[in-house]
């Protein structure tokens, strides 16, 4: 800002200063010229002008040979007569005469036109025929007092009629700046000083309000960086600051939460790897020690423990694609109510041995657009955790409703529920409901994350609705493409 002080108001002072002294002159001229043109009494609006604008104008009848002053105002002289000396008048008519009609030009201050005129030179007289003039001098300032001072002198030809030609000339003396420029030099040293003054003990202020909470901040963002979640950001002053630290401290509470979840998990998923493992060992052993333990009901155990570990490894491999984006979606076109089917021949077992009492009713077969691996996986996961978490009636009922485009899918279960102030974390990867571990009759437990992350991908709408006590219903909806009726009632 100093900077561009110092060059606009001194370097190009003079330069801004003369360009609005000649603005000022072409526009009195445009306001003469057209109040001449329209042949107006132009002696109030030439004094007008001429002490409004600190310039001298005059207006000459030059159809003649020899040029007759008309009309006249000398700023510059307001008590003397209002004349130029009449050979400058002709030598500013010849030079706009062979500009077009029109002459502007800026040049050194002479005392010549101050002069009182006895005898003029004719417009048609040569250099060497200048017909002879007096000068009465009656000089009021010294050569050197005006040697700095120029004049801009405007000369305009305007041809009224056919035989009527008028010339005008306007003189506007340029004062010069040199007085100013070294003023403001002046002043803008001065005003420079106090700037750099107030600039150190801005910036001083600054270093204690911003700067030294920003230390603060970037040493804690350090200690949270090695894993130090107890570390508080304590920044004020500024309201940026303030919600920097703000903003920090809701991200060390979330890395404080995710660690603890993660480590939960990690003891879950050790715990249901360890119990496998320890079985498919045990029996291993006892068949290869014991005579007559190699029994179609022993390796079956076997079989299904390593089927669990194998889901429990799938499941993971499941999640760190989906949240990494590198697992994409396959869509087709096929029947909801036939995968559906075909999920429920998964728990045949379950219901013929465990006593469980699982149902599907649809009242249409349903055709969906959609990945139909990862939507049975959707479904798959559901109706595990129905069943992991149903109460004693051992009973799980899934539905299908198609309304509006919609198709629906609801799995409910009769179990112990889940609280309100919970159901917004229980699609969180790490988050268990019940703290306390338990083997689950079916599944790995990472289900409900794995249900969030294909249900978003597919841009679907899904949800739970649960009380405590009275069981829990989870649903998703999917773009229904078309319905067929039933060839029978689907109940299982």
């Amino acid at each position: 800002m100093l900077a561009c002080l110092w060059i606009f108001q001194t370097a190009f002072l003079e330069l801004c200063y003369t360009g609005i002294k000649l603005n000022q002159v072409k526009n009195c001229a445009a306001t003469i010229s057209a109040s001449i043109k329209n042949g107006n009494d132009t002696t109030d609006t030439i004094n007008y002008l001429s002490k409004e604008n600190e310039m001298s104008v005059y207006v000459y009848n030059s159809t003649e040979a020899i040029m007759v002053q008309q009309y006249a105002s000398d700023y510059n002289n307001p008590t003397g007569r209002s004349e130029m000396a009449m050979h400058k008048a002709y030598d500013y008519y010849r030079l706009a005469y062979k500009n077009g009609g029109k002459y502007i030009t800026t040049a050194p201050f002479s005392d010549e036109s101050r002069h009182k005129i006895i005898s003029y030179k004719t417009i048609g007289s040569s250099d060497d025929e200048v017909a002879g003039f007096e000068i009465d001098i009656n000089q009021r300032q010294t050569p050197k007092t005006r040697s700095n001072i120029a004049n801009m002198v405007y000369a305009e030809i305007m041809n009224l009629d056919e035989d009527n030609e008028c010339f005008l000339l306007i003189s506007a003396m340029i004062t010069p700046v040199n007085a100013v420029v070294n003023t403001l030099r002046v002043q803008l040293t001065i005003v420079s000083v106090i700037f750099v003054i107030l600039s150190i003990v801005l910036a001083f202020v600054v270093s204690r309000h911003i700067s030294k909470p920003l230390g603060e901040i970037n040493t804690a963002v350090k200690e949270l960086a090695r894993q130090n979640y107890d570390i508080e950001f304590t920044g004020s002053g500024y309201l940026e600051v303030k919600e920097l630290s703000d903003t920090l401290n809701l991200t060390r509470q979330e890395l404080k939460r995710v660690e603890r979840l993660q480590q939960e998990l990690i003891a879950n998923i050790s715990h249901d790897l360890r119990t496998p493992l320890t079985m498919i060992t045990g029996y291993g052993e006892v068949m290869r020690d014991l005579p007559g333990e190699n029994t179609p009901e022993n390796i079956q155990v076997v079989i299904d423990e390593a089927n669990r570990l194998t889901s429990l490894v799938n499941d993971m491999l499941d999640l760190s694609k989906l949240k990494s984006g590198a697992m994409e979606l396959e869509p087709v076109q096929y029947s909801l109510t036939d995968s559906i089917n075909e999920i429920f021949k998964r728990y045949g077992k379950l219901r013929e041995q465990e006593g469980y009492d699982i149902q599907f009713i649809a009242d249409k077969n349903a055709i969906v657009f959609a990945d139909e691996i990862k939507i049975g996986q959707v479904i798959y996961n559901f109706i595990n955790n129905a069943v992991n978490h149903c109460g004693e009636d051992k009973k799980v009922i899934v539905t299908q409703k198609v309304s509006m485009g919609k198709v629906r899918v609801e799995v409910t279960d009769h179990g112990e529920g889940i609280p309100e102030d919970k159901l917004s974390d229980i699609w969180d990867r790490y988050y268990k409901v019940d703290k306390v571990h338990k083997r689950g009759v079916i599944g790995t437990g990472l289900g409900l994350s794995i249900v969030k992350r294909i249900l978003d991908l597919h841009r679907a709408k899904y949800g739970v609705k649960s009380k405590p006590g009275s069981g829990s219903t989870f649903w998703f909806e999917l773009p229904c493409k078309a319905t067929f009726p039933l060839q029978k009632p689907k109940q299982q």
